[in-house]
């Protein structure tokens, strides 16, 4: 799928190229919306509607009436809650884990699902403008919501951002097309709203249902050792009794009554319903992980720079390592080289492998070579035995909490001492450094002509590419005080 377009933008104001972008692929589109909007909206607007297409063939749970939603939706979360109970009695009775087989497969989920998280809520962006309208401000409240209403720690991006780096899987950029597919479609409802509106309605009722995957996912990453507060709070704000669940079937009665054709605007509804079917998903990515396919493909990428950067003397089977990486099809066989060499020994602690000792350690020549989620891979790869992945379902580590439990109990005294909440931008006086630009943006909405202009202003501000950001995160803080005034 191609196309171009030409349209006027704010964004000609600063200087920014707005003409028309090409797009072969979700994932070109979503990075052109994620750096430039604006030359990719007639792209994405395609793009949209060839997904409707393919999304129609898919069946829908969705009740034909609207009154009987509220009823279909906590019968649902019924469903899930007890499964999720059946799941917990499973495990306590010695059951493995469902999903993850250990740490690496775990973080191998998080780079996956990264291009959907990292644009959380965009779907709704293009609500902003509709302020005025009453009837609108379930979804707006459900978008401040994702943005976690402009602080850091509850911001959804932010959020997500900071485990991808903390657990070092921050490099995603090259994930398969599929992957992308949720991404640009939220971004493509983002800029395209006044056109996508039903659509759009239909995507958050869909998005925000709490699927039982959410909840084994929380479990299972705080048993590895992985924070799962992004996940967790999501069970909290998707509920259907008050939260982002109960919102969506607000927003959809309201809006619906509004249109001239309540039965039409229904149907593209469920068109919207059913684009969350496409592309890759959370169990897709989960059942996709082999170990050591993800270990030959880490390989693999370094082999492109370090094909040429060992010594003649690095030798494996009578073989040099360039000789070795100079073909990635030959990554499979070296790595069985190197074990049946004794530089791996398969099953085994890694400090008892050579070439583990070469990436960490107090002279490892390969120190920095390998990131933090590539040493996992390989770490996992190393201590499970080849006939025994299953059982590394049931390894386990101290958990997430249990570690959280030991930290918070050394800043404890920090917290007594006064110091501010982690993460909060903290206010200083006009002049004094990073801070000017909040400063600039204040004076801004304080000079507006009116309470519209402001929040246009406000709403630029708070794009999907833009709202995890300093100034981004003050955007959505006044936006909201406005909004309420």
């Amino acid at each position: 799928m191609t196309s171009t377009f030409a349209v006027d933008s704010p964004t000609r104001a600063t200087g920014r190229d707005t003409r028309p972008v090409q797009v072969s692929s979700a994932r070109d589109l979503y990075f052109a919306l994620m750096d430039n909007p604006a030359a990719a909206l007639e792209a994405s607007a395609a793009f949209l509607a060839a997904q409707i297409e393919v999304a129609r063939a898919e069946p829908c749970e969705l009740p034909d009436a609207v009154w009987q939603l509220q009823g279909w939706i906590q019968g649902r979360a019924e469903s899930v809650g007890i499964a999720y109970r059946e799941y917990l009695a499973a495990r306590k009775n010695g059951a493995p884990r469902r999903y993850f087989t250990n740490k690496s497969h775990a973080l191998y989920f998080l780079k996956g699902v990264a291009p959907t998280k990292l644009v959380d809520g965009a779907w709704l962006y293009g609500t902003l403008s509709r302020w005025e309208n009453p009837e609108f401000h379930p979804l707006i409240k459900t978008y401040l919501e994702e943005l976690g209403d402009g602080v850091p720690d509850k911001n959804h991006v932010t959020l997500y951002r900071r485990l991808l780096a903390t657990q070092g899987c921050e490099h995603w950029e090259t994930l398969p097309e599929d992957h992308f597919v949720q991404g640009a479609i939220q971004l493509a409802l983002a800029y395209n709203a006044d056109a996508f509106l039903p659509e759009v309605v239909g995507y958050n009722l869909g998005y925000e249902q709490l699927p039982l995957h959410l909840l084994i996912t929380s479990y299972e990453l705080n048993e590895l050792g992985i924070d799962p507060y992004y996940f967790t709070l999501h069970v909290t704000v998707d509920n259907a009794g008050s939260g982002h669940a109960h919102k969506a079937v607000q927003a959809l009665r309201h809006l619906m009554a509004q249109s001239g054709d309540p039965a039409a605007f229904f149907q593209r509804v469920l068109d919207g319903y059913r684009l969350n079917d496409l592309g890759a998903c959370t169990t897709s990515v989960i059942g996709a992980f082999d170990l050591e396919a993800e270990l030959v493909e880490i390989f693999g990428a370094k082999a492109a720079i370090g094909k040429n950067m060992h010594s003649d003397y690095c030798r494996v089977a009578g073989r040099s390592v360039n000789d070795w990486l100079a073909d990635p099809r030959q990554i499979p066989e070296f790595l069985t080289k190197l074990e049946e060499s004794g530089w791996i020994q398969r099953g085994e602690d890694v400090e008892q492998s050579r070439f583990w000792r070469l990436i960490q350690g107090e002279r490892a020549e390969m120190f920095g070579v390998f990131s933090s989620y590539e040493q996992q891979v390989l770490r996992d790869w190393i201590t499970t035995p080849r006939d025994a992945i299953a059982a590394a379902r049931t390894t386990r580590v101290l958990s997430h909490r249990a570690r959280q439990r030991t930290l918070d109990s050394l800043t404890q005294h920090a917290q007594r001492s006064g110091y501010p909440e982690r993460g909060l931008i903290r206010r200083r006086p006009a002049g004094t450094g990073g801070d000017s630009e909040l400063h600039q943006l204040e004076q801004r909405v304080a000079a507006a002509a009116g309470k519209p202009e402001a929040m246009a202003m406000l709403a630029q501000l708070m794009s999907p590419s833009v709202h995890h950001t300093a100034i981004g995160l003050m955007a959505t803080r006044m936006y909201s005080q406005l909004l309420d005034a």
